[in-house]
């Protein structure tokens, strides 16, 4: 039997922990014998987005290419991951819409972080620039982000590791039927 594909989306803020969480569920992923794919935010922004700005219309342009993308791949039986901010509820919606009319499951994934976190974390200093002013435009402090009211899976890397955000995931995607069980894997042996 093919491999049903779904689209794992993550989103938060830059630096929230959504490329690492990423990093950490492929292999395991992978090993459980699922095609994967990433379209990570900043990745998709220099291949397929260039040139788009950080207005909102851009942002929802920029969002609405990888959720296009994504549903494609998962449609065709690929484990699809976002790792893109996706700041603003309506777009993130809608994708969810269009990939749910094809018949693949969606599963929404928030990283939060507090902003003290992210600052901390921050090693080019762009959220301090964007708190003095120095950056327009910038999601969570001078550009709203809209954190999901009832995603599927909520992490927060404040104050849980990567492993145990990553096994939250895996435990719902399992739940779901989306990631074949250790279990299932076992017996198949």
């Amino acid at each position: 039997m093919a491999q049903a594909g779904f689209v794992l989306w993550f989103t938060g803020l830059s630096g929230a922990g959504k490329t690492t969480l990423t990093e950490a569920l492929v292999p395991q992923f992978k090993a459980r014998g699922l095609n994967v794919e990433v379209l990570d935010g900043d990745e998709v922004r220099t291949n397929l987005s260039k040139g788009l700005g950080f207005s909102k219309e851009d942002r929802d342009t920029n969002i609405r290419r990888i959720g296009y993308v994504a549903r494609l791949l998962a449609r065709n039986g690929v484990a699809s991951i976002t790792a893109a901010i996706s700041p603003y509820a309506e777009i993130r919606d809608e994708v969810r819409t269009a990939v749910e009319a094809d018949g693949v499951k969606f599963v929404e994934v928030y990283v939060q972080a507090s902003l003290d976190t992210l600052v901390a974390r921050d090693v080019k200093g762009l959220y301090k620039k964007a708190i003095a002013g120095e950056i327009k435009q910038f999601t969570g402090v001078s550009d709203p982000y809209e954190a999901p009211l009832n995603p599927e899976v909520q992490v927060s890397s404040d104050n849980q590791t990567v492993e145990q955000s990553a096994a939250l995931i895996v435990a719902k995607l399992e739940a779901l039927g989306l990631l074949p069980t250790t279990a299932a894997l076992a017996a198949k042996a």
